[in-house]
């Protein structure tokens, strides 16, 4: 159901880039990565918002994550990597479960869009939530573990690791209420009662107190 998902495949036509390029600018600009042998590219099946491929020198492994174009032919908020890879950056420098980050090229120059090079973490992703073929024991490890990683990052004390000018603190839910209803007004297609009483009942629910932390809005169960 999901081997469409899984593994690599050979760069897409429409996400091709001049290797020669990268890969001169990658051992001119990354110390650790390998100044010898022919580099294999390939692209994760995996479907992103930004394409991401695993680069292959002999034994070792490289991620690379990409705009998917030239800044100039996409919104000017959207596919946001310098973000990505400032917040990794930052998490995996003060012991949190992220990979390591080597370097961010703005300069469209070199491939002809924005990239940054990360470590390859060996591993699986279980597509499937509900985990098939394990039993409930391993299903709840997993789950727990999943849990314990997302409460860690919560803990993390943003400021202190240099991301106090990440975002916007404050007022989380009222924003989040906000952005999803005008969300649901762009996309309405008909009048749903149960809807309307839910964007009432919301913002006059909003829980007491007004912490900030860093949150994961799309989380994947990996396994490593």
């Amino acid at each position: 159901m999901y081997e469409e998902f899984i593994g690599t495949k050979p760069v897409s036509e429409r996400q091709k880039f001049d290797t020669d390029a990268l890969l001169a600018y990658l051992r001119q600009h990354v110390p650790e990565f390998p100044r010898l042998g022919d580099m294999r590219v390939e692209q994760f099946k995996g479907g992103q918002s930004n394409p991401t491929f695993k680069l292959s020198v002999d034994d070792q492994h490289f991620v690379l994550r990409t705009k998917p174009g030239p800044a100039a032919k996409l919104l000017p908020s959207a596919h946001a990597i310098e973000r990505e890879f400032r917040l990794m950056d930052a998490l995996q420098k003060a012991g949190f479960p992220a990979p390591r980050q080597f370097i961010l090229c703005t300069d469209e120059a070199v491939i002809g869009r924005a990239f940054y090079l990360m470590e390859f973490v060996a591993g699986r992703v279980l597509w499937d939530q509900a985990l098939p073929g394990m039993s409930n024991n391993e299903r709840a490890a997993i789950y727990d573990e999943m849990n314990r990683v997302i409460a860690q990052m919560h803990m993390v004390d943003y400021a202190a690791i240099g991301l106090a000018d990440y975002g916007k603190p404050g007022n989380y839910f009222a924003r989040q209420i906000e952005r999803w209803s005008k969300q649901y007004r762009a996309a309405e297609t008909e009048h749903i009662a149960a809807m309307e009483e839910l964007i009432t009942w919301l913002p006059q629910h909003i829980p007491e107190g007004d912490d900030t932390s860093i949150v994961h809005g799309d989380v994947w169960i990996c396994q490593r």
